[in-house]
């Protein structure tokens, strides 16, 4: 996510890490820095001196703490600015009212419908009654996309895909919507904001009168986001920001001009294509991440999506009381995969998201873990309880099944050994020890 733009600054925290000691020099350096990194990455040119001129100010005129030193402190300013700079702290849409009604605009391929249908889950895991209605009278299989994703995350769709007018679809479910407590209106987009989508929006917002209006911001529009931002603004009164394609090569310094424009801010981030690649975005977990500092709450927030309270509670008895199976192995590796690829959990962690590992060695990683799936599938029942029975002609069978060698079985077989052996020397010990211990996971991951 932002790669560039983070290499850049994160070589600008390094810099000033080694510098001998803090003067104006420095200080004129590092703003020459961020103020590149920034344009590179096609955030607004007023925008990068307003900020750039913020953090040359605080360095040369305040003085640091008792606590901490002039480089410290500096870090401190660029680190104080960015997250100031992208949203100064989280913006959560509050359900508290029935129904409340969530209007999504945005441009032709800016990702609309998929988000709506992300916006949709995320509430919907939250134990709220969610619905979404289709708009989009002109884009002729808007409907069965929108119903398509809302079947997959099991909540329902309205609309008529032979209507093309988008007030008379608004209308004719506006009776059922009562009983929902969150709407989502997924309305039309263009190649540009052209008159005929204005009129449209401009009516179906007046009748709607919804408590939000976001707007749906592509990582790679560059630098005509500010005027679209505005364009839409001024139509409909944009209350927030929704970034999508984080994921790819997009430079996404334009979503900040559009935040800019509408004077709102970002409030989720698309992470990829599947709908759970998805996060309400935190603007210091945003800037910490950028900066190699991780960004613990967002990967507890994914945890608590990828494995029940329930779930892990059982599991911490079982360590607790030494016991671990290829089942218990099994279920980490899915809680794993729910988290999503290695290098964009490694990227959330303290320590190890500054940490530069060849993507190679990750992939390996990666590929090790579904062949470990494909193993765990190929046992019997007795197999996954009792791992130690594996033998030779069992081991030559599981690798004949799952498509494995029978090396990286045996190796399989050799981490669970080691991580069976460890939660042994740890029953009955102190569970604030254990933590301790565990810092570093289970052998072999």
């Amino acid at each position: 996510m932002l790669e560039k733009l983070g290499d850049s600054l994160k070589s600008t925290l390094k810099k000033i890490a080694n510098s001998i000691f803090v003067d104006k020099k420095l200080i004129e350096e590092l703003v020459k820095d961020i103020q590149r990194a920034l344009l590179q990455s096609d955030v607004n040119v007023s925008l990068v001196f307003e900020l750039s001129n913020k953090i040359k100010n605080r360095a040369l005129e305040e003085k640091p703490p008792n606590n901490i030193d002039q480089k410290e402190f500096l870090i401190k300013i660029v680190y104080e600015e960015l997250v100031n700079f992208v949203g100064e702290k989280k913006h959560e849409i509050k359900i508290d009212k029935k129904p409340t009604k969530i209007m999504v605009v945005g441009l032709f391929g800016s990702g609309k419908t998929t988000n709506c249908a992300k916006i949709a889950n995320y509430y919907k895991k939250r134990g709220k009654k969610v619905v979404l209605i289709q708009t989009d009278a002109w884009r002729p299989t808007a409907f069965e996309q929108l119903e398509i994703l809302g079947k997959s995350i099991e909540v329902p769709v309205l609309g008529d895909p032979k209507e093309k007018d988008a007030l008379k679809i608004y209308n004719r479910f506006e009776k059922e919507l009562s009983k929902y407590d969150l709407v989502l209106i997924d309305t039309a987009g263009r190649d540009a904001l052209n008159n005929i989508l204005i009129k449209e929006i401009s009516s179906l917002n007046k009748k709607i009168n919804p408590d939000e209006v976001l707007l749906v911001v592509s990582a790679d529009i560059g630098q005509a986001a500010k005027e679209l931002a505005e364009k839409f603004h001024e139509t409909c009164n944009v209350t927030g920001v929704m970034v999508t394609k984080m994921d790819g090569t997009a430079k996404a310094g334009g979503a900040l001009s559009a935040c800019a424009a509408t004077k709102s801010q970002i409030i989720f981030i698309g992470t990829g294509e599947k709908i759970d690649d998805f996060e309400l975005f935190n603007p210091t977990g945003f800037v910490g991440r950028l900066l190699g500092m991780g960004d613990l709450e967002a990967l507890l927030e994914k945890s608590k999506e990828a494995i029940s309270e329930q779930e892990s509670i059982e599991m911490g008895k079982k360590l607790l009381k030494g016991e671990f199976n290829f089942l218990d192995l099994y279920e980490q590796i899915n809680a794993m995969k729910k988290l999503g690829p290695l290098n964009k959990i490694m990227e959330m962690i303290p320590g190890l998201s500054s940490v530069k590992i060849p993507k190679d060695m990750l992939n390996v990683q990666e590929e090790k873990l579904k062949q470990w799936r494909y193993v765990f599938d190929s046992c019997t029942k007795e197999e996954l309880e009792d791992p130690e029975i594996l033998d030779g002609s069992r081991i030559q069978r599981i690798a004949l099944g799952s498509g494995v060698p029978a090396s990286t079985i045996r190796e399989l077989l050799k981490q669970y050994k080691l991580s069976k052996k460890m939660i042994k020397s740890m029953k009955g010990k102190d569970p604030m020890k254990l933590m301790q211990k565990f810092k570093g996971g289970f052998p072999g991951f």
